[in-house]
């Protein structure tokens, strides 16, 4: 039986899209089968590509339930349904069939306004700050964000995905021969964690697993290393 990860939430351009490719390019790259379900109707299926994973056109309820039913069958496979944007039904029922729901927020006020809602109405679901920053000041204001997030919802916010931009090649047209090693030990290191996070079954994580452990630790080194450069 095929294990189902949920891409979703109500904010639009949080990184749903770019995610659920990053982490189905990874799965394929580890070795594991992996089938991408495209949701949204306001998006084109693309073309056949290259890439290791499947593409599937899920736009419709129908095709939607009838491509989860066929990975249900599938030993080994794993799906992940990319979904829209300001989408609540379609969010509710797919939080009920999904194995591990993921709700990518960027750094900003809203999203993680947002984000706390959805966590709120999707019990089971954890919120994965995503294209998070690389620059040292921005990432320094995120920690901040971070840091803001209410105390009932902190053991449910995962370590960040941070920025990469050639991610965006995964989505080009037509694909590009040969992707980069950067984004390709990226995706492999989303689809090793995702993995390991689906086996918690939606519990609350420790501290040191979530985002603010996660940020805290790189903060340190970050210091540590701005120190060592100022008395070098």
């Amino acid at each position: 039986m095929a294990d189902i990860i949920c891409i979703i939430g109500s904010k639009g351009g949080s990184g749903k899209t770019t995610l659920s490719h990053m982490l189905c390019y990874g799965l394929g790259l580890i070795g594991r089968r992996a089938a991408c379900v495209m949701t949204d109707i306001c998006r084109e299926p693309p073309p056949a590509h290259s890439l290791p994973y499947v593409y599937a056109d899920g736009r419709s309820a129908t095709a939607r339930n009838r491509i989860l039913a066929t990975l249900r069958e599938r030993d080994n496979w794993v799906g992940v349904i990319d979904g829209g944007a300001n989408s609540l039904d379609t969010d509710s029922a797919l939080h009920a069939e999904a194995d591990l729901v993921l709700l990518p927020f960027r750094d900003s006020a809203e999203d993680l306004r947002v984000v706390c809602a959805d966590l709120a109405r999707l019990p089971n679901a954890y919120a994965l700050p995503s294209q998070w920053p690389t620059n040292p000041w921005q990432y320094k204001a995120s920690v901040r964000l971070l840091e803001s997030i209410p105390a009932e919802f902190r053991g449910r916010v995962l370590a960040p995905v941070f920025s990469i931009s050639s991610s965006k090649l995964l989505l080009q047209q037509p694909p590009a021969d040969n992707l980069p090693t950067p984004l390709n030990n990226a995706c492999r290191a989303i689809a090793r964690y995702t993995l390991g996070i689906l086996e918690n079954g939606g519990a609350a994580l420790p501290e040191a697993q979530t985002a603010i452990g996660a940020s805290r630790r790189l903060q340190r080194m970050v210091d540590q290393r701005e120190s060592q450069t100022a008395h070098a």
